[in-house]
């Protein structure tokens, strides 16, 4: 876990270290790298005007702001992450989530998927962990986010190396090829990443990113639309070239729709490494897994030790599936619930209930989504336009067969993050240790 710490200053006595970061969070006046040297961080080595472009496009990418979490939350996200992956190893665990699964879901192949998301909101008894996202976006941002941290840190605020975490993401997608190619295969010629139109998404800017990231190390990237490519039954094509792996953007997690197509089909063929994968999703992000993970007596059934069961139980809000037959008791106490659709992702068609209209708890109602127990959110405040505001934060946990790469904070108004809150985005996390004084931290 790459993380930069706290040098407190202030105040000389001392407090835990939720306490203390809670304490930082409310009044330390810490500032993000300028929007010049993030604007440059973000054009990395070549000093792309169309990154530069593409960063001033998008004013709330980042925060304006650092956020502080204890290093016993950070260790405690680690214990939660832990446990989820030793009952996702399970066969009985696997054998319920593949029987719900789309066919594409039970497809089976050997690459674990890159970026499974951990998402966190940090409660009064510590964290807990709302959703798991089989390709959770902002990483490479948050990387060189790391980077121009640690290079202002250090009093040069230009001249910045990159470091080891860009490199752990491509060790990532080299392990993804040989794990479906075998251990001594070449590397990919060309990797696709794909998503549907490119460069109208929010995160395009990290497209680029990657899209450089693997050409440094040898490998020709291209950023497509999955119209793009084409299947001739041995080998994926895209207008440069064949493909040979496919970093999926994609939120058509079966690869159902129709544009989708052909790379659905090279897949199935085993024509190209794709990945995260049908099979990811089916595995971490469908909603309903969260309803199994925070089970107690089902994972006792399984053979899950006490140890784990409790830790998931106390770890995860209570999730539980809606339906028909119950719709009426999740109606009446609906203050208490936040409703997510089972293949959802971000806030699309969630509801927080204290919002929700009898219009659309109809739909709720017919199947298709969980109810899970609202855990609020954690704030920083900080100052925006001269005003001081209190906004919520959740924390991100990348990882890659149960590693977590990296810590990232996500801050934001209203019921979700959405990348629209002035001064809100990805921030950076400074971890703070147990028993340090209480003030300002730099």
């Amino acid at each position: 876990m790459d993380a930069t710490f706290a040098r407190p200053i202030g105040r000389a006595h001392r407090e835990d270290g939720p306490v203390a970061a809670d304490a930082l969070n409310r009044d330390c006046r810490s500032n993000s790298p300028s929007r010049r040297a993030l604007s440059q961080a973000l054009a990395g080595d070549t000093g792309s005007a169309s990154l530069v472009e593409l960063f001033s496009s998008r004013p709330h990418l980042f925060a304006e702001t650092t956020v502080f979490v204890s290093e016993a939350d950070l260790q405690r996200m680690v214990q939660i992450i832990d446990a989820v992956e030793r009952v996702v190893a399970r066969p009985a665990y696997r054998q319920t989530a593949f029987a719900r699964a789309p066919a594409a879901g039970r497809h089976p192949c050997a690459a674990a998927g890159v970026f499974v998301g951990y998402d966190f909101h940090l409660g009064p008894q510590g964290p807990r962990l709302i959703e798991i996202n089989s390709n959770a976006g902002g990483a490479m941002l948050n990387a060189r986010l790391l980077d121009v941290r640690r290079a202002c840190g250090a009093g040069t605020g230009k001249g910045f190396a990159r470091g080891p975490v860009e490199q752990g993401f491509v060790d990532m997608f080299r392990s993804e090829w040989r794990l479906e190619r075998g251990a001594g295969s070449r590397l990919p010629g060309r990797v696709a990443i794909v998503d549907e139109r490119p460069d109208e998404q929010y995160l395009a800017p990290e497209f680029a990113l990657f899209r450089e990231l693997f050409e440094a190390h040898g490998i020709a990237a291209v950023i497509a639309d999955p119209a793009d490519l084409s299947f001739d039954g041995r080998r994926l094509w895209h207008r440069s070239g064949v493909v040979d792996l496919v970093y999926n953007r994609l939120t058509d997690f079966a690869l159902a729709d129709g544009p989708n197509a052909a790379l659905l089909a090279a897949w199935l063929a085993g024509a190209v490494v794709l990945t995260p994968n049908p099979r990811t999703h089916a595995l971490y992000a469908d909603k309903r897994n969260l309803c199994l993970l925070g089970d107690v007596r089902w994972l006792a059934q399984i053979g899950v030790d006490e140890a784990d069961r409790a830790l998931l139980a106390e770890g995860i809000p209570r999730t539980c599936e809606v339906g028909p037959e119950n719709a009426e008791e999740y109606w009446a106490t609906r203050r208490q619930w936040f409703f997510k659709p089972f293949a959802g992702f971000g806030s699309k068609a969630a509801y927080r209930g204290d919002k929700l209209t009898r219009r659309a708890f109809a739909a709720i109602s017919r199947g298709g989504y969980v109810a899970q127990a609202v855990v609020a959110p954690s704030e920083r405040r900080l100052v925006v336009d001269g005003v001081e505001q209190d906004l919520k934060l959740d924390l991100r946990n990348y990882v890659y067969r149960g590693v977590v790469q990296l810590v990232a904070a996500r801050l934001y108004r209203g019921q979700t993050t959405n990348f629209r809150t002035p001064g809100g985005g990805f921030a950076g996390v400074v971890a703070v240790p147990s028993g340090v004084p209480c003030g300002e931290a730099r």
